[in-house]
């Protein structure tokens, strides 16, 4: 039986230009967090792989 490791591809960091290592097998609006500067990032295309800052997370003042 062969092993075979999960293929990652390299994305610069929106905010601090760190590369990010995205595995192949990522979902649109996946949430990672950058290893360089902590920020969480958003997976918001597959086809090429891009980033961008997650939105913050806004309390909601209606309920």
């Amino acid at each position: 039986m062969t092993m075979t490791t999960p293929t990652t591809v390299g994305q610069a960091c929106p905010e601090c230009e760190e590369q990010v290592q995205i595995s192949e097998s990522v979902r649109l609006s996946e949430i990672l967090e950058c290893a360089g500067c902590s920020s969480e990032l958003e997976i918001v295309a597959l086809n090429p792989t891009m980033l961008a800052l997650a939105p913050e997370v806004e309390e909601d003042w209606g309920e």
